[in-house]
């Protein structure tokens, strides 16, 4: 990409046909054509450059959709994007596309729960096993493979408790022992790390998230090497997962500021982050505490920081964690983040999965707070009159 990041996203995928800055919106369930004949050429054009948007089919997508691909593959420095219906529709794809029965995955522990779902009990009724590795214990990833692992899955940071991976030794493991390998890199997204040029083979982003930007639309991203790109065609092809043109076309907007508002995040949250490590109560989940491991292995892959994080908090009283969160005044309540609203969200432990190494005291809670774009004086104020409750 010879432009820069920021200039890209500006001046990509502009319609000088219509004379319109943003492309237009295509819908079609039929693609029509002329004749019989350029139906013929368009499909052997399509054999030839499956990535180059020849469709005959509106399930396959349109210019549309073609478009969002297009940017996310120059984003992602990747072979192909394919766009989801939602985040988890591209964590499905990635692992639906490589795994078969008789298969194992060794994935993160604390990964998405939903992804727990699926790895450890959905797919465990097709004979597809899945093992989970402590992401600061990597010898419990090493120790685990087989003839029969497949795939490994990594979500960093991990899902609620922020735990940072050393990504390069994973990549290691896995090239030496033939080993697939994809990462749900949502919370980074690759304005701050980009996991297939690091060497992963799938990289997985939730565009619902920050591509978005306005928490109206859902949508997922699934970036592949030339590798495994065969395999997830052929099975976006029969599972019929693919995002929408009126979603696309919002993600696409979005995504013209998703630079400025990244960086709005990133300053905000580290302003708050600041404010959080003062209180002897809260151990704050977030890479800021420069002796620390996981500030090590941010530091090492990561350019930037989101506006994502989480909050252990030692308290007796979990009514007291309760009051502090429900009095928040300018923080949201609800799942999802990435919008440019900030939210928080108590996590009870069921909410964390079903973690093997995960270990909470019983006066030991987690808040989740997602730092918007508001002014970080005010996010601090509302927290600072909230935490009078914490006891």
């Amino acid at each position: 990409m010879s432009k820069s990041f920021k200039t890209f996203l500006k001046h990509t995928a502009k319609d000088f046909h219509n004379q319109s800055v943003n492309p237009p919106v295509v819908r079609a369930s039929t693609i029509i054509f002329k004749s019989m004949k350029d139906i013929r050429s368009t499909q052997k054009k399509a054999k030839k450059n499956p990535t180059g948007g020849y469709y005959d089919y509106g399930r396959q997508g349109t210019s549309t959709t073609y478009i969002l691909q297009k940017i996310l593959t120059k984003l992602e420095e990747s072979y192909h994007v394919f766009t989801t219906p939602t985040g988890f529709g591209s964590v499905f794809l990635a692992i639906f596309s490589v795994v078969r029965p008789g298969d194992e995955i060794i994935a993160a522990d604390p990964v998405y729960s939903p992804t727990r779902i699926l790895t450890e009990n959905f797919l465990a009724e097709f004979n597809i096993k899945t093992i989970f590795y402590n992401p600061h214990d990597l010898k419990t990833l090493e120790n685990n493979i087989s003839k029969r692992t497949k795939l490994i899955f990594v979500e960093n940071p991990g899902s609620n408790t922020f735990d940072f991976q050393d990504l390069g030794k994973i990549i290691s493991i896995a090239k030496k022992n033939k080993i697939l390998t994809a990462m749900d890199n949502t919370w980074g997204t690759p304005y701050y790390i980009k996991p297939i040029k690091l060497g992963f083979d799938m990289s997985i982003v939730s565009a619902t998230k920050y591509y978005s930007g306005h928490s109206d639309v859902m949508g997922g991203s699934l970036a592949v090497n030339k590798k495994v790109f065969s395999k997830v065609k052929a099975a976006e092809k029969i599972t019929g997962l693919r995002l929408g043109p009126d979603d696309a076309y919002l993600i696409t907007r979005g995504l013209r500021t998703l630079d400025v508002r990244l960086d709005r995040h990133r300053e905000n949250a580290k302003k708050v982050a600041a404010f959080l490590t003062k209180n002897k109560k809260i151990k704050l989940l977030y890479p800021y505490k420069k002796n620390s491991n996981n500030y090590k292995m941010w530091k090492k892959y990561y350019s930037g920081a989101s506006g994502l994080m989480g909050l252990k908090i030692k308290s007796k009283n979990i009514k007291s964690v309760r009051k502090f969160v429900n009095s928040l005044k300018l923080f949201g309540y609800g799942y999802s983040w990435g919008g440019f609203e900030s939210l928080a969200l108590h996590q009870e432990y069921r909410e964390t999965g079903n973690r093997r190494f995960l270990r909470l005291a019983k006066d030991e809670h987690l808040v989740r707070l997602h730092i918007g774009l508001e002014d970080p004086k005010d996010l601090i104020a509302d927290l600072k009159q909230a935490m009078k409750n914490l006891i």
